[in-house]
């Protein structure tokens, strides 16, 4: 029965790009509806595929397809790919029904149907990666993922920017398949197998080349820092239902790898746990530290993709450690709190670039400093970010607050390790966790104040509309999932069987709705009688206008100094002034920029050093006929010495 629902799934999934791609250029409105909800279904039979998988506690073998022997696509679901196909699902589901409106904002019949098909090839693979069973079904599903992502962040292609997002993230996503390669090769030289299954690597010479080639592999992917810079460039490129899906699931495709690889494949030793727990830290901490100073609404969403990524890292780290000193207890904390940060960032990350999305459309700029206001004119939309934000923020009773707060228990528990310099580690670990979570607040705070409270601050803010229906129900259904996640958080762990600790979330949930009904009532019922509307103080101005209000650039600035030596600010000034003693203002312009580390670094000298290699390998290139049949006879003739080398 499960079999046939994974297969109907695929075939719904197939339907819907095929009639999308097949009549790109003469279907319409309806057929683009008709795909979307044959995607829409698609998704509810795999997800409940995954359910029955996680509440049955059962695995499922799909029959597989062998291309040639050893060389097999098969499938196979257990509780942890049920778990992220479950996410990818739901996620899936909600960002389908906003696309029946947002789809139809491209122009022409063929860049919408394209979109369309794009994007269920997209969710398509995605899924397909998760229940691969081989590491040859494995790679073909990742690399038709990131193809098939590259051409979507690429959509918008007549755009400079976009271009160069697409350059970058192809780069990436590229330099992640070839480390995945390497660490896939060097598995299969060490166990003769290509099955994604338990292996004996303890003690093989080759195992840091397997762990780091992995890690790496999937760490690029999954956008940890420094190899995170594609992720702001292709998240803020791409149309914002892609923005949803690429940031709240594929980032997490490359997650379950990792942990994967950990759980059912290798015996990871301390210093990779020590390795992820550090690379988490500082994605977290660098993450939130450069969303602060975004003002492109999308891009500052995609910087804190990258500081969730670290949390989850950290969690993930913490499993590995505890697990090496024998506190099993201590290790399903760390990796719970790590899945269920993934399902939760997921949920409200996806939730935010759909918003994000509909404010974008409604306003036709992404900087918050044009923006404001909105909350009057954009009320459904306004309330569906401030519960992403609230969530993202880990405040309670949302989901995001568990999730963090089950990996601060695993860390305020790991005074028990006997090593005092790996609890000094975890110590410095807990701290820049605590500062990124308070950086993020103060980061939403900013985003949802400077784009949706005050004054509008632009003609397009000002003539704004709230956004069609279907561009409602999809962010409002992860919005739910937000909620209920939240305050039955307790509830769902206990239901899956791993009751670990975690305080009973709904009493909490309950505590605070009644204190909200209270002070709602207390503020509504206060002053009874006719209500009176004046004009707000302006210090004795007339009239109040937006200038008058907080601007983004000056809510983060003192958090931007704060962090001056991260940033390497620039103040750049030039004021003209009509009199020689500088009195009379005649023209003034000022501007603060910040270096960009990673890019200018670490990036621009590797591109420029591969741009050099390639010149002197293109001399090489010398048109002589007699050239190739050389180089064609060293090439053989170091393989023939090679070989004989290792047959001594």
């Amino acid at each position: 029965m499960l079999s046939i629902l994974f297969c109907s799934g695929i075939l719904l999934f197939l339907a819907g790009i095929t009639i999308t791609l097949a009549f790109a250029g003469i279907s319409g409105r309806k057929t683009r509806a008709v795909s979307l909800i044959l995607i829409i279904a698609g998704s509810v039979f795999l997800s409940i595929t995954s359910l029955s998988v996680l509440l049955s506690g059962a695995k499922l073998d799909v029959l597989s397809y062998t291309y040639v022997p050893g060389f097999d696509i098969s499938f196979s679901i257990d509780w942890l790919s049920a778990i992220f196909m479950l996410l990818v699902a739901a996620v899936s589901i909600s960002v389908a029904i906003y696309s029946i409106s947002y789809v139809e904002l491209e122009k022409g019949n063929k860049r919408k149907n394209l979109l369309v098909g794009l994007m269920g090839i997209f969710i398509l693979s995605m899924m397909m990666v998760l229940a691969s069973s081989t590491i040859f079904s494995f790679l073909f599903f990742w690399e038709l993922m990131s193809l098939s992502s590259f051409l979507l962040v690429m959509f918008e292609h007549e755009r400079k920017e976009t271009r160069k997002a697409g350059i970058f993230y192809l780069v990436m996503t590229q330099m992640s398949t070839v480390f995945l390669l390497i660490g896939f090769l060097s598995l299969y030289a060490a166990t003769g197998s290509l099955e994604i299954a338990p292996t004996q690597l303890a003690g093989v010479q080759s195992f840091v080349l397997i762990f780091s080639s992995l890690f790496l592999g999937f760490g690029i992917k999954a956008g940890l820092i420094p190899f995170h810079k594609w992720l702001p460039y292709a998240h803020s490129m791409s149309p914002s239902n892609i923005s949803a899906l690429m940031s709240g699931v594929m980032l997490k495709i490359a997650i379950y790898g990792l942990i994967r690889f950990l759980l059912f494949v290798l015996s990871p030793e301390l210093w990779c746990g020590v390795l992820i727990l550090v690379m988490g830290s500082i994605s977290a901490l660098l993450g939130v530290i450069y969303a602060l100073k975004e003002h492109d609404i999308k891009r500052l969403l995609a910087y804190h993709s990258i500081e969730n990524i670290g949390i989850i890292f950290i969690g993930i780290g913490l499993y590995v450690i505890f697990t090496v000193y024998n506190l099993p207890a201590l290790a399903a904390i760390g990796l719970a709190g790590a899945l269920f940060h993934t399902v939760n960032h997921a949920l409200f990350k996806s939730l935010l670039f759909l918003t994000a999305g509909s404010v974008v459309h409604a306003t036709h700029t992404r900087n918050m400093e044009e923006l404001g206001g909105l909350i009057k004119k954009m009320p459904q939309t306004a309330m569906l970010f401030l519960i992403g934000a609230i969530a993202i923020s880990a405040l309670p009773p949302l989901n995001g607050f568990v999730s963090e707060l089950m990996i601060f228990q695993a860390f305020l528990q790991s005074y028990v390790i006997p090593d005092p310099l790996v609890v000094v580690l975890l110590i410095t670990s807990m701290s820049a966790l605590a500062l990124t979570s308070a950086l993020a607040a103060a980061c939403f705070v900013k985003a949802f104040g400077i784009t949706f409270l005050g004054l509008p601050r632009s003609e397009h803010a000002k003539n704004a509309v709230e956004v069609a229906r279907p561009m409602i129900i999809g962010p409002a259904i992860l919005a739910g999932l937000c909620i209920a996640l939240g305050v039955f958080s307790y509830q769902i762990l206990l239901v899956s069987g791993n009751t670990l600790g975690m305080p009973d979330m709904l009493p909490i949930g309950v505590m605070l709705m009644v204190i909200y009904a209270v002070a709602w009532a207390a503020i509504r019922y206060a002053t009874p009688g006719v209500s009176r509307t004046a004009m707000t103080w302006g210090c004795g101005q007339p009239v109040l206008d937006s200038k008058m209000q907080y601007t983004a650039s000056g809510f983060s600035q003192p958090i931007t100094r704060m962090f001056n030596p991260i940033y390497r600010t620039k103040s750049v000034r030039d004021v003209q002034f009509f009199d020689k003693f500088n009195t009379l203002l005649k023209h003034g312009h000022g501007e603060i920029t910040t270096m960009k580390f990673f890019e200018e670094k670490l990036y621009a000298p590797v591109a420029a050093a591969a741009d050099q290699i390639a010149i002197r390998v293109a001399r090489l290139q010398n048109g002589s006929l007699d050239a190739y049949i050389s180089y064609a006879f060293i090439a053989v003739l170091a393989i023939l010495l090679f070989l004989g080398g290792i047959s001594l």
